[in-house]
């Protein structure tokens, strides 16, 4: 058994569709508790928080001002605590994830909370939901960059919304695959092409990847949305808000004064 945690190595190399959702289902089933105990606070049980830059959808309203009643599509959910938020909207969520492990916490948070959330475990590229089932879809930080075929995603986030439903996913933003993974001064110096796609892979001994993400740049991801009948509305790049000083990953206040580090893409399904 690979240990998916202990990764020896890190490269870029190609993966594709099959062997990046092997590994990165496998990661974040390991991954899931170390995760949640970092996170978990941040995060909140029932709350909407759509990136490290703390912007919430309570303040920001991009899945639109009025969700009583909507259908809504959580994609890549971890725990599911943005689909509990929405309930006490009025929504009518319905959150999946390609991993056991997050679905594990997220049957827990309903526990916890009362607030009870379906739960499906399934890849993003082959959603299994009929045509037209959702008012609206929605990601924070899930799915898109751990997927091979991201347009497929678009593509099939496009075939379960109704027309004029709503599309917005939160992301890392593309510029910083130029930089290192590094929240100190390190990560400002840029190191790496950004039209490079080829993937960044951590592997074991065996060579097994053991985590992979993908890079799509800005202009990927509008020919992406415009193939799958989406017009985009807007790409809010959250500024770090001042006095907040926890570091996430990459993200820091270092870094977030001069670089943005998230992109949150809002969409509309256009008629067709």
């Amino acid at each position: 058994m690979v240990d998916i945690l202990c990764a020896v190595g890190v490269a870029r190399r190609h993966e594709d569709a099959a062997s990046t959702v092997r590994a990165n289902r496998r990661w974040w089933d390991a991954d899931a508790d170390a995760y949640h105990a970092a996170h978990g606070e941040f995060l909140g049980d029932a709350d909407f928080v759509w990136s490290p830059e703390r912007l919430r959808e309570a303040d920001a309203h991009l899945l639109g001002e009025d969700l009583d009643g909507k259908t809504v599509l959580e994609v890549g959910c971890g725990a599911a605590m943005c689909s509990r938020w929405l309930i006490g909207q009025g929504a009518k969520p319905v959150a999946f994830d390609v991993s056991s492990g997050m679905l594990r916490h997220a049957r827990a948070a309903n526990g916890r909370t009362g607030i009870d959330v379906p739960l499906v475990q399934a890849d993003a590229q082959h959603l299994p939901f009929a045509a037209a089932r959702f008012d609206v879809a929605f990601t924070a930080f899930g799915a898109v960059p751990f997927v091979e075929d991201s347009a497929r995603v678009m593509a099939e986030v496009a075939r379960v919304l109704r027309p004029g439903g709503r599309w917005v996913f939160a992301m890392t933003h593309p510029m910083r695959w130029s930089f290192p993974d590094d929240p100190g001064p390190d990560g400002l110096t840029a190191t790496m092409p950004y039209w490079d796609r080829t993937p960044y892979v951590e592997y074991a001994e065996t060579g097994e990847p053991t985590y992979v993400e993908h890079h799509r740049t800005l202009g990927d991801r509008v020919r992406e949305l415009a193939a799958a009948g989406f017009q985009l509305l807007d790409i809010v790049e959250p500024e770090w808000p001042a006095g907040h000083t926890e570091e996430w990953g990459q993200w820091s206040p270092l870094r977030g004064a001069i670089l943005p580090g998230s992109a949150i893409y809002v969409c509309r399904l256009l008629p067709v």
